[in-house]
């Protein structure tokens, strides 16, 4: 019996069989729905022309039989469609392995596409601090980002998306410093277009701020309200009063460009909800990312999350618009043993990267003319930018309280040098 696994491979498998009749179909497009049933969209015309359709439905007899449960019965797998490209608008889609002429769409739950990267925003550099699982000091070294950029002048605008688990902002602001609203407010009222009415109250300046500026909006205010029942809502698509319909991800994205707009910062900095789920997706997709630090620990369950991402990057095509913006970091390397744990976790980095987001080098090409590195390679995405474990940086809630008395020579001999700025300018 087909497993969702296996549709697309079975697919393949047909399709190189029915080659032929492939050929006379000038477009076919494969909507795989929610429940992950297979249809085929193709032009209206075909319905009219004998050939083609011949051909179509012994495509579509074979599709059946050999997909079983997960299509559509023969009778009712095609639809005809005046705009076929239509179809695919508004929703991921990628062209099968193989075949220049067909194209998968995928109908998911979220509004959110892992494979469609926005471009780099233009303005303030953003840099998303992101990892598979939590634990691992993201929000942390983001607190100790943020304390340094501001010690050295900068206006720093700091963002708690980790809606489901905020924290960043109680590392930056003392309770009596939050603001009224956060970003959960905004989305929710943004969806009403009442979202001006909170604008002005969803962020608060940090008391670390010294030569610069740490702006800081939180995910949720200082009374969190009706946190739970707003949380199920911040995900939903705005309707306008014309009917078009712009996503969350999108919503957030307008945000982010009003904020900076407003407060006109230096560095934006995004935390991000860890895991692969529409939150993050939204974060380093969606928002044009100049950076994403992907935080590492070595563990199975690391690079088994990351092998499963990159490998969906490959797979649908969107691996070369965004595995130059990549930047692994090495969390918490320990006290004892620190250089054989650091070892062991470049070399499993560099394994998946490898495999997953690296050209393969021809016998006898040079290197260089690829988006490929060597292990060791300094530079590379994969080699990761050390993060030593600290005591006093251990929990999140101390944090505050610690970076009122560290200084900024304490500051980089655990977190090192984070590409925060700009190319080649680190802190």
């Amino acid at each position: 019996m087909t497993t969702f696994d296996q549709i697309l491979p079975s697919i393949r498998g047909v399709l190189h069989a029915q080659l032929e009749n492939l050929k006379k179909l000038e477009r076919l497009v494969i909507n795989r729905d929610l429940n992950g049933r297979v249809r085929l969209v193709v032009d209206e015309k075909v319905f009219d022309n004998t050939e083609a359709r011949a051909a179509l439905d012994a495509i579509v007899c074979a599709l059946a039989e050999c997909l079983g449960s997960h299509s559509f019965p023969a009778e009712r797998m095609v639809l005809f469609e005046s705009d076929v490209l239509a179809v695919m608008q508004g929703a991921p889609n990628f062209n099968l392995e193989g075949f220049s002429n067909v194209t998968v769409v995928d109908r998911l739950a979220a509004e959110t596409d892992w494979a469609t990267i926005a471009p780099i925003a233009t303005g303030a550099r953003r840099t998303v601090f992101f990892s598979i699982k939590g634990g691992v000091g993201r929000s942390t070294a983001l607190a100790a980002g943020a304390w340094s950029l501001a010690q050295v002048g900068k206006r720093v605008l700091v963002l708690d998306i980790d809606l489901e688990s905020p924290g960043i902002s109680c590392s930056l602001l003392p309770n009596e410093r939050r603001p009224t609203y956060g970003i959960a407010d905004w989305l929710v009222e943004d969806l009403v277009d009442n979202g001006a009415s909170v604008f002005e109250d969803m962020i608060a300046t940090s008391d670390f701020s010294h030569d610069g500026e740490i702006y800081v909006v939180p995910a949720h205010g200082r009374d969190p309200g009706e946190y739970v029942a707003k949380l199920g809502r911040v995900w939903m698509p705005k309707i306008g009063a014309d009917g078009s319909r712009q996503s969350w991800s999108k919503r957030l994205n307008r945000l982010l460009d009003d904020l900076e707009k407003r407060w006109q910062p230096d560095v934006i900095l995004i935390d991000s909800r860890a895991g692969i789920d529409e939150i993050a997706s939204a974060c380093i997709t969606d928002l044009g990312a100049h950076t994403v630090l992907l935080f590492a620990m070595n563990s199975e369950q690391t690079w088994s999350g990351y092998r499963i991402l990159f490998r969906h990057w490959r797979r649908t095509r969107a691996v070369s618009d965004i595995r130059e913006r990549l930047q692994l970091i090495g969390s918490m390397i320990p006290e004892v043993g620190g250089v054989e744990y650091f070892n062991d976790l470049r070399e499993n980095a560099w394994n998946v990267f490898a495999e997953e987001l690296y050209d393969e080098v021809p016998a006898g090409e040079l290197i260089g003319d690829y988006f490929s590195f060597d292990e060791t390679d300094q530079t590379a995405p994969h080699y990761p930018l050390p993060i030593r474990w600290h005591r006093g940086f251990a929990a999140l809630q101390s944090i505050h309280s610690h970076l009122q008395i560290i200084d900024f020579s304490e500051v980089t001999s655990i977190f090192g040098h984070l590409p925060l700025i700009e190319e080649n300018v680190y802190v």
